[in-house]
């Protein structure tokens, strides 16, 4: 299994809205991708390390089999998920795709 995580770097300037990323976008995307998503996870950016500001100020993370079906599940509608990045936020995410090597519940 892969894990797509999506990162929004926080910086000075930087808007979020978390209400409409949880309810509105993430939704949209697993709308989009089908079965090929299994699950997605939302977080909300709290802290840094010895209390600084977050690093990133929200991350979202698609778990998936493999990158080929992620790509053949997300590259159809790549244009429209991401064209709805600026109703939530002025960020520019960083995508990174890494192998889940473990998982506990």
């Amino acid at each position: 299994m892969i894990k797509v995580s999506v990162m929004y770097p926080n910086a000075e300037g930087v808007s979020f809205n978390h209400e409409y990323y949880k309810t509105t976008h993430m939704p949209l995307v697993k709308s989009k991708m089908g079965s090929a998503l299994h699950y997605y996870t939302v977080d909300k950016g709290l802290a840094g390390g010895a209390g600084d500001a977050p690093a990133f100020i929200a991350m979202g993370h698609l778990f998936v089999d493999s990158i080929e079906a992620f790509q053949a599940a997300f590259g159809p509608h790549a244009r429209e998920i991401m064209g709805d990045i600026p109703n939530y936020t002025n960020s520019s995410p960083v995508i990174v795709i890494s192998e889940v090597a473990v998982a506990q519940p």
